[in-house]
C-alpha cells in the first residue's frame, strides 16, 4: 500500500521509466470527467446491490428459520449454489438470458409476456446496469442468507416465545425482537457487501466490459486500464487511492450509524 501511495507522485511505467510529477496526478483526477463518471457508477452500483443483497439475504434467512425450519437444508443449498459458480460462466448465462439476437433469451421472453418491450438490454446504460445488478444479487444473496441465518439461530428460542406470549407476531416480532437481536450480523453483512461491491471488477468485465461506451465502468476497471493498458502507473495508483478512501469512508459511516440502538427506532 505504501508502494502504491508513492507511485501517486510519479508519472510513467517500468518500461519508459518514472519521473516525479508532484501532485499532478491528484489535479488530473480532480478534473477527470471519466473518473467522476466511474466513481458515480461505483457508488450507485454499490448502493443498489448492497441493499438488494442484504435485504434478499435477510428475507431468505427469515424464511429458513420461521417457515421452512429443519427442512430448509435443500433450499439453502440450492440458493447458495450460484455463489460457487465461476463469474465468467454466470455472465455468459445472463448474456444468453437477456439476449435479443439471434433469438430472444428466456428473461426477454418473460419480460415481453408482461407487456414490456425493452429491446437490447446491453445497448443502453440503464439496461446494462439493471442486468448487472440482477446478476450480482442472484449470485450472492445465498451467501448473505447463510450468514444471517447463522446469526438468527443464536437468538434464544425462549426470547421469541416470550415475545409471542406478549402478543408480538409477524412484522411486530421481526421489527422489535428479531432485527435488534440480529443487528450485529446484519451490520457485518452490510460491511462485507459494501466493500465487495465498491471493488466490483470481474462481473462487470465479464458481462458488459464496461459498456456501452464507458457507462458501466467502475473505478476498479478504470484503474486497471489506466495502469496496465495505458501504462500510467502513477495515475492508476491515484485512482486506487481514491477507491481506498471511499471504502474506508463508507465503512466508518456504517460503524458510526451502527452505534444507534435499532430497538429505539
Amino acid at each position: 500500500m505504501g508502494w502504491s501511495l508513492g507511485y501517486t507522485f510519479f508519472k510513467g511505467n517500468v518500461i519508459e521509466g518514472f519521473s516525479f510529477g508532484g501532485v499532478g496526478n491528484f489535479v488530473k483526477l480532480w478534473h477527470d470527467q471519466e473518473a467522476h463518471s466511474a466513481l458515480m457508477f461505483t457508488l450507485t452500483y454499490a448502493l443498489a446491490v448492497t441493499v438488494a443483497q442484504v435485504l434478499c439475504g435477510y428475507l431468505l434467512a427469515l424464511l429458513y428459520v420461521f417457515v421452512l425450519r429443519r427442512s430448509s437444508a435443500l433450499i439453502r443449498t440450492l440458493v447458495f449454489f450460484p455463489v460457487i459458480l465461476p463469474t465468467v460462466a454466470v455472465a455468459l448465462m445472463f448474456q444468453k438470458l437477456f439476449a435479443v439476437a439471434p433469438q430472444n433469451g428466456l428473461a426477454n421472453i418473460a419480460v415481453e409476456a408482461l407487456g414490456i418491450h425493452h429491446g437490447d438490454w446491453f445497448a443502453s446504460s440503464s439496461g446494462a446496469f439493471l442486468v448487472l445488478v440482477v446478476m450480482d444479487v442472484w449470485r450472492s444473496m445465498g451467501f448473505y442468507a447463510v450468514l444471517i441465518y447463522a446469526g438468527l439461530l443464536d437468538i434464544p428460542e425462549e426470547t421469541i416465545e416470550s415475545a409471542r406470549l406478549d402478543g408480538a407476531t409477524g412484522w411486530r416480532l421481526v421489527r422489535h425482537i428479531i432485527v435488534p437481536l440480529s443487528w450485529p450480523v446484519l451490520l457485518s453483512s452490510l460491511v462485507f457487501s459494501i466493500n465487495g461491491t465498491l471493488k466490483v471488477f470481474d462481473s462487470v468485465l465479464a458481462l458488459t466490459n464496461g459498456g456501452p461506451g464507458s457507462d458501466t465502468t467502475p473505478l476498479t476497471l478504470y484503474m486497471f486500464r489506466t495502469a496496465f493498458n495505458y501504462g500510467d502507473y502513477g495515475y492508476g495508483s491515484t485512482i486506487a487511492l481514491l477507491l481506498t478512501v471511499v471504502c474506508l469512508g463508507v465503512t466508518l459511516i456504517i460503524f458510526r450509524f451502527s452505534r444507534r440502538d435499532p430497538s429505539k427506532g
